[in-house]
């Protein structure tokens, strides 16, 4: 199988690239730069440069390829600027609808175009879960800050883009990811162990907020299900059946970890340190309680549908990597 990923230096490109070079799979990475990753965990099969928004030689890949996976846009970890938020939203939609022109434009395109969305589409709620079928889209929360709207508005838009494209031949699929949990250095999972570690891993706010994740492996045999899956097209929420507060979520990792010391951050306190760091509080303060419903009804199944017994797999991977690494 011939696998095109557009976007794929991130924690989630490298995560898919590992596991299709695994199964013997040909991987293409579309990224800024035509040139070999510096990772030397990650192999690819080869890397051809793109700027995520002209036409160009990189729509010769995505002729004859089997799949299509579209991960680019800029970072959502920073503050929300005017010039951020517009920057976000321009990449996501830049990067999709070329994409699209690049299938159209093919003779042989391919069967499945697999593109990234994200389950911030969904409204800050703790009463219930949100799923494809009768989730709340977000945007109009009453007791929320009102410049939560624009990654609402983003998410929206970056879908549309998908959906706007005229692609007959070739199933499309809008992702709605939580959180991809994997050991890698920088990774989401790394930036909250390290936390834990400092003993800085307690809640945060009133730690009410769910949090939704996945595991890592879970979301590369999620997507080969869904390559397999014919039947299933348009948004499906990417994300483990069990998302769970915030203040139990910290605590199975620091329980991973073997620590039970976890400081709490105040709302202040965060708003403090997310202006430090250049990012935005409402990554950790969004109540994010997203269910697959569509994955399930499918027939997927999770092999880590629980944060607990997934928190103690990744700290044993993280430990073992780090182990690897200090012995090259």
């Amino acid at each position: 199988m011939k696998l095109i990923i557009a976007g794929g230096s991130g924690q989630v490109g490298q995560v898919l690239a590992r596991h299709h070079l695994a199964a013997g799979d040909e991987v293409v990475i579309l990224g800024r730069r035509a040139s070999a990753p510096t990772s030397p965990s990650t192999r690819v099969s080869r890397v051809v440069g793109w700027d995520a928004r002209s036409d160009g030689p990189w729509m010769r890949e995505v002729d004859g390829a089997d799949v299509v996976v579209n991960l680019a846009g800029r970072t959502v970890n920073c503050r929300y600027t005017p010039e951020n938020v517009k920057a976000m939203l321009d990449s996501r939609v830049e990067s999709t609808e070329a994409i699209g022109r690049a299938i159209t434009a093919a003779a042989s395109p391919p069967r499945v175009w697999l593109q990234m969305s994200t389950a911030t589409i969904y409204s800050h709620r703790y009463d219930a879960a949100n799923d494809e079928l009768t989730g709340v889209i977000g945007g109009e929360e009453p007791d929320v800050p009102a410049y939560w709207s624009n990654s609402v508005k983003i998410a929206k838009a970056w879908e549309d883009s998908q959906s706007r494209a005229d692609t007959p031949r070739t199933r499309k699929v809008a992702l709605r990811t939580t959180m991809v949990m994997s050991p890698d250095v920088d990774g989401i999972f790394d930036v909250m162990l390290g936390l834990v570690r400092k003993g800085l891993g307690g809640s945060a706010g009133d730690g009410r907020q769910y949090v939704s994740w996945m595991h890592d492996r879970d979301f590369v045999r999620a997507t080969s299900f869904l390559v397999e899956h014919e039947e299933l097209e348009g948004p499906v929420n990417m994300g483990a059946p069990e998302p769970l507060p915030y203040r139990e979520f910290m605590a199975a990792m620091r329980a991973a970890w073997g620590t039970r010391i976890g400081l709490p951050a105040a709302k202040w306190m965060l708003s403090i340190g997310a202006f430090a760091m250049g990012t935005d509080t409402e990554l950790v303060l969004k109540s994010r309680r997203v269910t697959p419903e569509r994955l399930l009804r499918a027939g997927f199944e999770f092999s880590f549908p629980n944060w607990r017994i997934a928190a103690d797999d990744l700290v044993a991977r993280w430990r073992a990597a780090r182990a690897a690494r200090a012995r090259t």
